[in-house]
């Protein structure tokens, strides 16, 4: 089934849902969506798209797996920084893989159409740039920028170079999301006015305290070419391996995990981003040398627009969760609100009723007796019985089937813009205006100030 014909049952199934039509009790009902079939198509060899991926972590591991799912597409070489990557590449990938720590190699090579940039969040604008200077498509992983001034000009290179660019934080693409925004502008929830989003997580894992192999050394580790445009400082595996706890490489919680919340936000009610951000964080309990906050809590102001109307969005990330985490993005609205998963979500609907209601905790029964009388007699005058009453509470839940990756979705997308020049879901523009208050999140923070930012020029405020 093509996706245009998926997304147009499953939005008349969650329509019939959405009603209370779809079960006659007031049971949560179920809607699985089902991911599209993929068209099996031969692509020829001039059409295949060749990769090359430019840092081989944890990520960047998960996003060759998923772009390798798309057919049509080839892995043909890898650069990463230490050497037992490398080794572990061709191990995985195929030993003719071409291997290099040094990524301009990659960009000079004529058999590479698209880089994957999983890099630490320091090198994603450079490399970005110069990549598409050199006429190479661009995965690049979130946060899209390090800081906030190079924004523009990976919006200009993009621009300028007219090769597509896709920002990777893949939730944008998948089924639950698509649905959800589906959902939301046919009014599902009403009159949208706060969003209520986290992510808690309770392992060391989680706090970003990866393993680092017992044979790191200045050998196998090019660290000065790691630093790039960061302070020098001597070799430190620990640096290396766990650079999400250091501000010179990383961006910190906002960065890596405030941007997904926010990227669904703007992706599924269309806003463009805040105006106002304010933020508090602390170092509470992985006191293990970094230079970030565990525990971020963040307000962000977003304007009316012809969009939506003015809404708040609260975001706050723990890593010493002691309740075991997790992770929610509640939309409210005045009739119902969109509880976003990872890849499930929940509509539930509680539209109040015309009348306003009076009894129980209230003043009527302080007014004297005939007085309750007659706001009475004055009250079932104005209201009809209909009006009086409640309206049916509905919830709706929608699932995934098991074992889908909105990362291939996520892909996906991007080679079907890369060959017939659709647009990318997630383009520079997007990914700025995301990043954006994720980094004024950080300065806010640090600074111990209200940030300003303007969504529409992308750029901090004065």
């Amino acid at each position: 089934m093509k996706r245009r014909n998926f997304l147009r049952k499953a939005a008349g199934a969650s329509a019939l849902a959405a009603t209370g039509l779809a079960a006659a009790d007031s049971m949560a009902k179920v809607v699985q969506l089902q991911a599209p079939v993929q068209e099996n198509k031969k692509v020829s060899v001039n059409d295949k798209i060749r990769i090359g991926l430019i840092g081989a972590g944890i990520i960047g591991h998960y996003d060759t797996q998923a772009a390798l799912k798309t057919q049509g597409t080839e892995l043909v070489a890898i650069c990463d920084l230490y050497e037992g990557r490398l080794t572990q590449a061709k191990e995985k990938f195929g030993k003719s893989l071409f291997a290099t720590r040094d990524y301009r190699e990659i960009l000079h090579r004529s058999d590479v159409d698209m880089v994957i940039i999983a890099t630490p969040d320091h090198w994603h604008a450079p490399i970005s740039i110069e990549a598409l200077n050199k006429g190479k498509h661009v995965y690049c992983e979130k946060p899209m920028v390090h800081k906030v001034q190079e924004g523009l000009d990976v919006v200009a290179a993009q621009q300028k170079s007219g090769k597509r660019m896709q920002v990777g934080s893949q939730r944008v693409s998948s089924l639950a999301f698509i649905e959800a925004k589906r959902l939301y502008e046919a009014g599902a929830i009403g009159k949208l006015n706060m969003v209520v989003a986290s992510t808690n997580r309770h392992s060391s894992l989680g706090a970003w305290q990866y393993s680092i192999p017992p044979d790191a050394s200045p050998q196998t580790v090019d660290f000065d070419r790691f630093l790039g445009n960061a302070p020098k400082v001597p070799f430190d595996p620990t640096r290396f391996f766990r650079w999400r706890n250091y501000r010179d490489y990383g961006t910190g919680v906002p960065g890596d995990l405030f941007v997904h919340l926010i990227s669904g936000i703007h992706f599924i009610t269309g806003a463009l981003g805040p105006t106002r951000i304010m933020s508090s964080g602390q170092l509470s309990y992985w006191k293990d040398g970094r230079d970030v906050p565990d525990v971020v809590s963040s307000v962000l102001e977003y304007p009316e627009t012809d969009k939506h109307p003015a809404f708040q969005v609260c975001l706050q990330v723990n890593f010493a969760d002691g309740s075991g985490g997790g992770e929610s993005t509640r939309i409210i609205g005045s009739d119902g609100a969109l509880t976003l998963g990872w890849n499930d979500f929940t509509l539930a609907q509680s539209p109040l009723p015309k009348a306003p209601g009076y009894g129980g905790y209230d003043s009527l029964f302080t007014f004297p007796t005939e007085v309750q009388a007659e706001f009475e007699k004055q009250y079932k005058a104005k209201y009809s019985e209909a009006d009086r009453a409640w309206p049916k509470k509905n919830e709706t839940k929608f699932q995934s089937p098991a074992g889908y990756d909105e990362r291939v979705d996520h892909f996906a997308n991007l080679f079907k813009s890369i060959r017939e020049g659709t647009p990318v879901v997630q383009d520079p523009s997007f990914g700025l205006r995301a990043a954006g208050p994720c980094l004024a999140t950080n300065l806010s923070v640090f600074e111990q100030k209200i940030i300003n930012w303007d969504p529409v020029k992308m750029k901090l405020g004065k």
